[in-house]
């Protein structure tokens, strides 16, 4: 008789916070009660987790949303089935699966999530991209697809297109038949962007490179912008775009000061992007629109680098400081 390994197990090992403060906050505790799932739960026997700008947000306990102490770090994950709960039809024990969120945290060697936000990882992927897929590549889709409501034929401008949700952006709309301009700031970042179909790549630390944007757009400017640091690139893509532009506010970390009167002329069109907002309807448009990139070979995630569990704070502090961004980070379990 085969005995399941959460059976053989009831102990795991996970990252811990019980303040928020600095990546210091969090620590490896080892003999954590392995979850079991409720109803509408999925056990995922975690292979690697995704780290995330916000999940740093979380930790300093500067997010606007915060979770109750002590909390393991951790939104979306590649791993394996374990166990399901009584109501869900749609996963088994043994799938290979991704997740955007989870219900217990993400940095540790098991978690529950619930089966509507999770997704089936196909073949031709490794559970480390799987744990590459979840906030960067839905994140990308309600930017471009859903709030930007990109069209075959246009240009966009994926400003920071070398990180994890930049990259996904490029491959999101070269899918969708549009021309791409992506930015970053180191020649890793650059070759990185042109090697996944960007049309034209743009140094964002360069002297003029705005003009170099805008003269790629033959003097009108991108139809649609991505932006991930919006604090210190707002302006210069409210400059940049063209007459009923769209600029999409994907990242910030500070304030910024603008005219309002940049948005007037060009009656232009700024909007911020919360992935957990989405409606119902959002959600099933967002996973069909990602399963169908796995399944034509699109969605290829990168991993900049991998840590261990160990290396959490490491992972915080690299993805905060990191003077380009190569991928996405994850910690392998």
């Amino acid at each position: 008789m085969s005995v399941s390994r959460s059976a053989c197990r009831t102990m795991m090992k996970a990252i811990r916070v019980a303040q928020f403060g600095g990546p210091e906050v969090m620590k490896v505790e080892a003999n954590l009660t392995i979850p079991k799932p409720s109803e509408k739960q999925i056990l995922i026997k975690v292979a690697a987790a995704g780290v995330n700008p916000v999940d740093t947000y979380i930790r300093a306990g500067t997010y606007a949303k915060k979770p109750a102490l002590p909390y393991t770090p951790g939104s979306d994950v590649g791993g394996v089935v374990e166990d399901v709960g009584s109501e869900v039809t749609n996963f088994k024990k043994g799938d290979r699966v991704f997740t955007v969120r989870t219900d217990t945290g993400g940095y540790g060697e098991y978690t529950l999530s619930d089966s509507s936000l999770t997704g089936v990882l196909d073949d031709k992927l490794s559970l480390e991209q799987g744990a590459a897929i979840g906030v960067p590549y839905f994140t990308a889709y309600r930017a471009v697809i859903v709030m930007g409501k990109a069209q075959k034929g246009e240009t966009i401008l994926v400003h920071g297109a070398s990180g994890a949700v930049g990259l996904a952006c490029v491959q999101i709309a070269k899918a969708h038949g549009l021309r791409v301009i992506g930015t970053a700031g180191t020649p890793e970042g650059l070759d990185l962007v042109s090697s996944i179909g960007a049309d034209v790549v743009v140094n964002h630390r360069g002297d003029n490179y705005t003009q170099t944007i805008t003269e790629a757009c033959g003097g009108s400017g991108p139809n649609l912008i991505i932006e991930m640091l919006a604090n210190v690139n707002l302006e210069k893509d409210l400059q940049m775009a063209t007459q009923r532009g769209r600029v999409i506010i994907v990242g910030c970390r500070g304030t910024v000061e603008i005219s309002p009167r940049l948005t007037m002329g060009k009656e232009l069109t700024v909007q911020g992007v919360m992935l957990m907002g989405s409606t119902a309807e959002e959600w099933k448009q967002m996973h069909a629109g990602i399963k169908d990139g796995m399944t034509e070979g699109w969605l290829k995630p990168h991993i900049g680098h991998a840590y261990s569990l160990d290396e959490a704070a490491q992972a915080h502090n690299d993805i905060i400081n990191t003077k380009g961004a190569t991928g996405k980070l994850i910690l392998k379990l």
